[in-house]
């Protein structure tokens, strides 16, 4: 079993990414926004929501890591600077040790202004139904970067199986594949 978390910032390509990574590993995805918007039409972005998205993610967890499947890939925006985020991290990752899977974090960075411009892309509206605001969506994108850290520190983070990725320039396809390659999966 493995379990793949892949995080950073809004609009910087964690879904897509996460969708090219597991066309070629044949690894299941669940992305983030899978649980947010299956619960935000029912209670919009309040504290329930986010406690019924939590705990459904946690249940999938769960049962995924104590099943005969290859392995997941997560999707995850990381606020370095909020505790309650680390030990979010932790408890993800420790459902999927405890099962003796090996785990592996993939962090991704790219300019804001080619988030900016990811953040209107067609997969990502169509994936995410909570983006298709888009002056919304961008004006959160843009003041998160006043309150919340999003990507690490250099040797913050002290997994084994790591790495960094700056895909400004990069497609999705030619990530995945340095993913697969570089993390052997």
């Amino acid at each position: 079993m493995k379990f793949v978390l892949i995080f950073g910032p809004q609009a910087v390509g964690k879904m897509t990414v996460g969708q090219e990574l597991a066309k070629i590993t044949g690894l299941k995805l669940l992305h983030n926004h899978m649980t947010i918007d299956l619960v935000e039409p029912f209670f919009g972005f309040t504290p329930e929501m986010w406690r019924l998205s939590s705990l459904f993610r946690r249940e999938i967890f769960k049962t995924f890591a104590a099943s005969d499947q290859d392995g997941m890939i997560f999707t995850y925006v990381w606020a370095f600077n909020h505790t309650e985020d680390w030990e979010a991290v932790d408890k993800m990752t420790g459902v999927f040790r405890d099962q003796g899977a090996d785990i592996f974090f993939v962090e991704l960075e790219a300019d804001v202004n080619e988030r900016v411009k990811r953040n209107k892309s067609a997969n990502r509206l169509e994936n995410k139904p909570t983006k298709r605001n888009v002056e919304y969506s961008e004006r959160e994108l843009l003041s998160s970067m006043d309150t919340m850290r999003l990507n690490s520190h250099k040797g913050e983070i002290e997994e084994k199986n790591y790495m960094r990725i700056n895909n400004t320039k990069l497609t999705a396809e030619e990530v995945a594949l340095r993913i697969k390659e570089e993390l052997g999966l």
